[in-house]
């Protein structure tokens, strides 16, 4: 499972470093120790902290996207037998995109996993990052 560094889930979260820091010192998102002695999240527990900030805090922040690039973390993956469905959380922003289920084992998406979501009209099309 992957895991992010502190630095890295502020960015997901569109916080600051020392913002999640805070959450982390309090006990909101649970951190370890990777083998270089740096403190980082779990990947799913990042996701589902991801979704419980988006829809329960409403803050001053400011989001951003440039040329409509939404960087996140996938939260869900509802997999059919040709069709699959993936939810990423891009800071405040919730993008859902349907996608062939080849496509996701393809890609290796999986729960916890860094990906950007571009948006071009209605379509929404997932970059692993």
């Amino acid at each position: 499972m992957q895991s992010y560094t502190i630095g890295q889930a502020a960015r997901l979260l569109g916080v600051s470093p020392d913002t999640a820091r805070r959450w982390a010192d309090a006990g909101r998102v649970a951190t370890h120790r990777d083998e270089s002695g740096r403190r980082v999240i779990d990947g799913k527990s990042l996701a589902a902290f991801s979704v419980e900030i988006a829809s329960g805090e409403d803050d001053d922040a400011s989001y951003t996207s440039a040329r409509n690039a939404f960087p996140g973390i996938v939260t869900a993956i509802k997999l059919g037998d040709i069709a699959a469905q993936v939810t990423i959380q891009a800071g405040p922003h919730r993008l859902v995109s349907l996608l062939t289920r080849e496509a996701v084992e393809e890609l290796g998406l999986e729960v916890g996993m860094q990906a950007t979501a571009r948006v071009k009209s209605t379509s929404v099309h997932i970059d692993r990052t």
